[in-house]
């Protein structure tokens, strides 16, 4: 939310990979809400898992980039966090209403 209200600048470098770390950061707040919602939520197991997954999906496009085929990798990275996102998600439904 921040960044729509500032709209700051990236570097030209860091653009391939500010997609993939957006998505990993979201996938870390679902996760977060739905511990929480759960009453299992711990503000370190958030924090660690926040930057891990930022860094790590970033590592993996960037090791796409190395070698050739950062598309692909990019792709993977966005399926799989796609996938626990959307479980979240549905976790997080579940308990708002029930359903």
């Amino acid at each position: 939310m921040l960044g729509l209200v500032l709209q700051p600048t990236v570097p030209a470098v860091l653009e391939p990979y500010l997609p993939i770390a957006v998505i990993a950061a979201l996938d870390a707040l679902f996760g977060g809400l739905r511990a929480k919602l759960d009453g299992i939520f711990d503000d370190k197991q958030f924090v660690v898992s926040f930057v891990s997954n930022v860094v790590v999906a970033a590592f993996i496009v960037f090791l796409g980039d190395q070698l050739g085929v950062g598309s692909q990798l990019s792709v993977s990275v966005v399926v799989v966090l796609g996938v626990r996102i959307f479980g979240n998600v549905a976790a997080i439904r579940r308990h708002l209403f029930r359903a």
